[in-house]
């Protein structure tokens, strides 16, 4: 077995976790004492990295496997300021359904103590407590699992308490209608809310009652009808005529819902993350995490943001095929597939272009569809970010992750700076819109029926905002 050998140290030698770190989902602190008896994993990610996403499910299957034998820690260390707080770092281990212990490492403590140098990275120890792999990337799982099931062949496992049931009930979200929604998408008389928790996708009124639910509500993947559909966490969602289409993140899948009817079926995907090229045989192609759409002249437009690239699917051919973004994160202007995207999250259409909010990049993009030239409308680079309106090269956000445009205006949630932006889709000149309202990790966004419509996703909530006169209320939504 070829296994990543990157410490060697006796169980001394491995410092214990800082005394000041904090613990956002247990009672009381952990210590590496406390590991010993089982096979440990602890794992550095921060929760805007889809890298770090995508490795949650695999994680989640290895705890399964390996349950009373394997011990799951998760280590957050922040890219942005507005990570470092504890109630962010817990609401993220909500909203990705995190049940092992996870601690907030807001002054990269741990990360420098271990040295850390990469987002996801994971630090295998034995029984003993002694190191005996160090693992960087969501493509390590195999390694990890392999080297998990060397470790624990023939060992006597001594088995501590077990408090996976205190993690999971320790500090959980309230009960209410939504759980993290992640996009309101308004029509003339509509409202579609990706209820991304709750794994389902709701048609609503303007005022909240809802109509239909589309998905069981549990994690799955499975087409059908109505509610005997499987959805895992979607998120970014687009309308046509007749035709409703999701993006499923958590199933890395783009779904198609037919709203006479109410049946569902999959136009991309296969249901488990890859990184394929479009394949002209007509075979299903594995995408990582497609987190956006737009539609416009008979195409879906995907942003896939694990894979950091825009694709483009021809419902009238059944083409499908890249357009901007070489797979590398980065914000690189040009042409084509000579590009580079940072983790596009939204995307909205404006004739002959899309827009793209390029989350990891804290940039806003444009792509013309004429020659696939993609240029930097505002914002910086992926560590360059900032709370900053003015002209688009001076303008900073912190990853923005919805965008929605009534033609010349582009409207911006600048999640990590809880607020809402008006960027000039000409001039890239960026403003932050007053509300009058405190916003919590905003993303998805809509315009229609003469509003913005908000997903408000760590509060759960579904607001609309008159721009006009700069009023903003909360939609009931189911209650």
């Amino acid at each position: 077995m070829n296994l990543q050998m990157a410490i060697d140290a006796s169980a001394a030698d491995m410092p214990d976790f800082p005394r000041d770190i904090e613990w956002v989902n247990r009672r009381e602190p952990c210590s590496l004492q406390d590991l010993r008896g089982r096979v440990a994993l602890l794992w550095f990610w921060s929760y805007d990295c889809i890298n770090c996403i995508n490795m949650l499910a695999g994680l989640r299957q290895l705890e399964n496997k390996y349950q009373g034998r394997l011990t799951v820690v998760g280590m957050h260390t922040p890219k942005y300021p507005a990570q470092q707080a504890n109630e962010a770092v817990l609401k993220a281990a909500n909203r990705n359904r995190v049940r092992h212990p996870v601690a907030n490492d807001a002054q990269w403590r741990a990360w420098q103590q271990y040295a850390i140098d990469a987002w996801p990275t994971a630090l295998l120890l034995d029984a003993e407590g002694r190191p005996v792999g160090r693992f960087v990337g969501e493509g390590a799982l195999r390694r990890i699992d392999e080297t998990i099931a060397a470790l624990l062949d023939g060992m006597t496992v001594r088995n501590p308490p077990d408090d996976a049931r205190e993690t999971e009930t320790f500090r959980g979200e309230p009960r209410m209608p939504l759980r993290f929604p992640a996009h309101a998408l308004a029509t003339a008389d509509k409202l579609y809310v990706s209820d991304t928790g709750h794994h389902r996708i709701l048609e609503c009124t303007h005022d909240g009652q809802i109509l239909r639910q589309f998905g069981s509500g549990n994690a799955g993947y499975w087409d059908g009808s109505g509610t005997d559909v499987g959805f895992n966490a979607p998120q970014g969602l687009a309308i046509a005529p007749g035709v409703l289409y999701v993006a499923d993140t958590g199933n890395h899948c783009v779904r198609r819902i037919r709203l006479l009817g109410g049946e569902v079926d999959t136009l991309l995907g296969s249901g488990a993350c890859g990184y394929e090229s479009p394949n002209p045989i007509g075979k299903p192609v594995s995408v990582s995490a497609p987190t956006a759409l737009a539609v416009a002249d008979d195409c879906v437009y995907v942003a896939l943001a694990g894979q950091h690239q825009i694709w483009r699917l021809d419902l009238r051919t059944t083409k499908l095929e890249k357009l901007a973004g070489n797979g590398r994160c980065g914000v690189r202007d040009g042409s084509g597939t000579g590009t580079r995207l940072a983790q596009p999250s939204a995307l909205a259409a404006v004739p002959g272009a899309l827009l793209i909010a390029d989350a990891a990049g804290n940039a806003i993009r444009q792509l013309r569809l004429a020659d696939l030239a993609l240029t930097t409308l505002a914002g910086g680079a992926p560590y360059d970010f900032g709370n900053n309106d003015g002209p688009g090269e001076r303008a900073r956000f912190a990853h923005p992750a919805g965008l929605a445009t009534d033609g010349m205006t582009a409207y911006v949630a600048d999640t990590f700076n809880h607020r809402i932006c008006a960027v000039n889709v000409h001039t890239g000149d960026t403003a932050t819109l007053e509300l009058g309202w405190h916003l919590h990790e905003p993303q998805g966004l809509s315009f229609a029926a003469g509003a913005l419509w908000i997903a408000d996703r760590n509060a759960h909530d579904i607001l609309r905002v008159d721009v006009a006169r700069g009023d903003t209320r909360r939609i009931a939504v189911g209650e």
